[in-house]
């Protein structure tokens, strides 16, 4: 059965099986927009992680420590039904037989723990949201198997999880309840856990990108820096790329992670020296883990005199393929350095440390380029208009608003009847006149655009898509001039403004997703694939770590999550079942190593 099928189910499921989030409907988009807002005013004047130091501290209990440990990562959950429920599904199974491996098909076991890396929920956090988009899916998918030692389940809270102040986030996951078979084991919305000799694992809360409280950073010292030995390598989940938000956001993209990394993990105070005085600790960060960007990319320290994949060299995953709409990975830089040569934190540590893109991506940069031109296409599933069906109703009235204005204005110029200004005009004459229209425009824009590079005014992007929209309306007004008889006056009337609204919403959206493919960078550029709300290309990390102390990472990706599911007896009730078995897994990239020593310190 469908998604809606299923649905009617809600009282036995005991949840609501939902749809993808639709982004860009006019209403969604309005309510999501006012909880970031006040988010952000929750989190400047009332950051709950400054209370938090009143609940029990201490590193989480692993139900199993040490050389042979395995551990799930997972980001950006919660969104649709059917890739949520298929990532669950997946990641539930106590063996996994995965393709792409060298030798054959490899068969994995299942985590001990299971680490959800931000954002896991959308469009923004509630009671309601999480039970429906999270925790019904991750129940259903891996009933509580009494007789068996639950994995632990751990979680960083992302920007979406923090849009009602991380209240519902430190409910679901900081009571030590169970999610189905796995059990919820941190008391905070940070957590540090050993997970074998040499080898730690860190959450941070990095709280919409702000500075690290310090409630947190006293945890972090007195469960982690304090133990740290030479030698030891460190796992730190956070909630988003810094190391990419140093090209795509500023060169500061990445000070809250190399300010955690220096002043945590690599030195500490000496004991009864005074203020400021720090040793080295020996240990290192040896791979940084993120979700956020809803793709797998992976980037590697780069070492003069070593191998493209050495062993040594650090490393940096974003893998968001938890269940959220897909994103591009075409345009992500190839070359980073952290921290920036520009970055405030670069005079206070010790050179930059060069990165380079490593290993596949996925979904590749063709079938990715491929995707988000989409956007602008109406003979794609996923386009823009046919995803938020809000929005292109909301065109179509836009549209007319702006054929009448536009009317008006030639009127003014050939004193007629109205909207007869231009259905009396020969086409010939009505190009001429738009033609004008659109020059004297686009020269405002570039007017407006020199000023905005020379003395920084604002709103050059809200002009280029007003000026797509008014491009769309003059190509409404010409087909109107050709299509439209000189019937009598009522009739015309009404026919025209039927017509210009249909015509105005189908060209009116497409103009607006040619916008968007205009737009590099920002908010507004992550519409492009946000508003197509694609659930393929999913996956997860599956970790372990040898008894040579090596940690081997297996990026596991699923090219389609399954969309028919049957129905199966439950106690208490029913669960949904994937229909056809589990989908299929692969390999993203071969097994990478990562040597628990990295290269000497400069």
């Amino acid at each position: 059965m469908k998604r809606r099928e299923l649905a009617r189910y809600e009282r036995e499921l005991g949840f609501v099986p939902t749809r993808a989030v639709r982004w860009l409907d006019p209403p969604e988009l309005a309510r999501t927009a006012a909880k970031a807002a006040l988010a952000k005013v929750f989190a400047d004047y009332g950051d709950k992680r400054e209370i938090q130091s009143v609940l029990p501290g201490g590193p989480v209990d692993l139900p199993h420590a040490g050389p042979g440990i395995w551990v799930d990562f997972t980001a950006d959950t919660g969104d649709g039904f059917a890739p949520t429920f298929s990532v669950a599904s997946v990641l539930a199974r106590p063996e996994l037989t995965i393709e792409g491996a060298d030798a054959g098909p490899l068969t994995l076991p299942r985590g001990d723990v299971l680490v959800l890396g931000g954002d896991e929920v959308y469009p923004a956090a509630s009671a309601r949201a999480y039970e429906n988009r999270t925790l019904g899916p991750y129940r259903a998918a891996f009933p509580t198997e009494p007789a068996a030692t639950a994995p632990a389940l751990l979680a960083v809270p992302g920007n979406h999880d923090w849009y009602d102040g991380l209240t519902s986030f430190l409910r679901v996951f900081a009571r030590g309840a169970r999610i189905g078979g796995w059990r919820t084991v941190q008391t905070r919305s940070y957590f540090v856990a050993r997970l074998a000799p040499g080898w730690w694992l860190v959450g941070l809360d990095s709280q919409l990108g702000e500075y690290i409280d310090e409630p947190q950073l006293a945890y972090f010292r007195r469960e982690l820096t304090a133990h740290l030995e030479p030698g030891d390598g460190v796992v730190v989940c956070t909630a988003s790329p810094g190391w990419v938000h140093t090209v795509t956001k500023g060169p500061d993209g990445f000070n809250q992670l190399h300010f955690f990394e220096r002043t945590i993990i690599r030195t500490r105070p000496v004991p009864g020296a005074g203020d400021g005085e720090t040793e080295p600790t020996g240990a290192a960060v040896r791979l940084w883990l993120t979700g956020d960007l809803h793709h797998y990319s992976r980037y590697g320290q780069v070492q003069p005199g070593a191998s493209g994949d050495d062993p040594r060299a650090v490393q940096a995953i974003t893998c968001g393929l938890g269940g959220a709409y897909l994103a591009q990975t075409h345009d992500l830089p190839e070359e980073l350095e952290l921290p920036p040569a520009r970055s405030r934190m670069r005079s206070k540590d010790v050179p930059g440390m060069p990165m380079r893109r490593r290993g596949a991506l996925y979904p590749d940069a063709a079938r990715s380029r491929r995707l988000f031109r989409r956007v602008a296409n109406p003979f794609c599933a996923t386009w823009l208009g046919w995803r938020n069906l809000a929005f292109l109703v909301g065109m179509g009235w836009v549209q007319l608003a702006l054929i009448a204005a536009l009317a008006g204005i030639v009127d003014l110029v050939r004193p007629r009847q109205g909207i007869n200004a231009i259905l009396d005009t020969p086409p010939t004459e009505a190009v001429r006149i738009l033609g004008i229209l659109l020059a004297a425009l686009a020269l405002v824009l570039l007017a407006h655009a020199a000023l905005a590079r020379w003395w920084g005014v604002p709103g050059v992007v809200a002009s280029l898509g007003a000026f797509f929209l008014i491009s769309a309306a003059c190509v409404t007004l010409l087909a109107l001039v050709v299509v439209i008889p000189p019937w009598p006056a009522v009739a015309r009337l009404a026919v025209t403004v039927v017509v210009a609204w249909w015509l105005g919403a189908l060209l009116g959206t497409v103009a607006f997703g040619l916008f968007l493919l205009t737009q590099r960078t920002g908010t507004v550029a992550s519409w492009r694939m946000s508003a197509q709300a694609m659930d393929a290309c999913k996956g997860f990390l599956r970790m372990t770590i040898r008894s040579d102390g090596a940690l081997i990472v297996y990026p596991i990706g699923i090219d389609e999550p399954r969309r028919e599911w049957d129905l199966e007896a439950a106690p208490g009730g029913l669960r949904p079942a994937l229909r056809g078995g589990l989908p299929r897994t692969h390999l993203i990239e071969p097994p990478i190593v990562i040597a628990q020593k990295g290269f000497p310190a400069p």
